[in-house]
């Protein structure tokens, strides 16, 4: 592919995103000159600007509530982005045609490796969710050999739909099951995919007290200057915990070196959010 010749983030609303930190940072750091841009567009907009922004040589992010709508408007679509059934990720070709492929699940894996510093395989997960954060988690734990998947959403007949793609290897779980200490127990990590922790008087995900002392915790969620509430809360309890400003680097971090084939300077785009 060629350089993109503009950068941009489309969601609505856009204007609290950290992507454009971090991201300018990381051009800057390499000389390369251009501006990352936020890009706030209606849903009811959002073939056309996809489609001008083609035309353009343009690249970019794509995020909420746009990343499933986009699929639609993409003229080539990676497998994996086929799978996860969300796109957040675009480039232009020298044809025009717009490539749509998600970093997300790279992203999360990124994340959890960092965070649990141990392979894959086998790993045993709670997610909390069964909504659109939580496509990247189930796409990742169908790629790790043995590894099992347990699901909780509100609605139980959104988690039994959500866990068909796995088979055998998903299951959905009561609010029962949820608090059951034998399920619990033979639980590696706990994925917060809700909104829950967005708002400062929100409750917890989970309860940290529940929760092995084996069990880490990963919050898709992610403050600004400080871990979330429940990641904190989950620290003090000895439990090994991180929020989701590291999946955000690292889902950037691949969207980047999709763009311009260099290897992207991860310390580099987590210091422009850390600072």
């Amino acid at each position: 592919m060629s350089q993109p010749r503009r950068l941009v983030l489309l969601g609505h609303p856009v204007a609290h995103s950290l992507s454009p930190r971090f991201q300018q940072a990381a051009l800057d750091h390499l000389g390369i000159p251009l501006r990352y841009e936020a890009l706030d567009v209606a849903p009811d907009t959002l073939r056309a600007t996809l489609e001008r922004l083609g035309e353009e040589g343009a690249a970019g992010n794509i995020t909420v509530p746009h990343k499933q709508a986009a699929m639609a408007c993409c003229d080539v679509l990676t497998p994996l982005a086929e799978r996860v059934a969300a796109v957040n990720t675009f480039w232009s070709d020298a044809d025009g045609r717009l490539h749509g492929d998600n970093t997300d699940v790279g992203g999360f894996e990124a994340a959890l490796s960092s965070l649990l510093e141990r392979d894959l395989t086998g790993l045993r997960v709670l997610l909390l969710g069964a909504g659109g954060a939580a496509l990247a988690v189930r796409e990742a734990v169908r790629g790790w050999e043995g590894a099992a998947l347990r699901v909780h959403a509100r609605r139980p007949e959104q988690a039994r739909s959500f866990i068909a793609p796995l088979g055998a290897r998903a299951q959905a779980v009561t609010d029962a099951e949820l608090l059951n200490r034998e399920v619990l127990d033979a639980v590696d990590v706990v994925v917060n995919a809700t909104p829950l922790g967005l708002h400062p008087d929100d409750a917890f995900p989970f309860p940290p007290e529940a929760l092995h002392p084996h069990t880490a915790v990963l919050d898709l969620v992610y403050g600004r200057a400080v871990p979330t509430r429940w990641v904190s809360a989950c620290r003090a309890r000895g439990l090994a915990a991180d929020d989701g400003l590291r999946m955000l680097v690292e889902q950037g971090a691949l969207a980047f070196e999709r763009w311009f084939g260099l290897p992207a300077p991860r310390q580099v785009m987590l210091d422009a959010i850390r600072r």
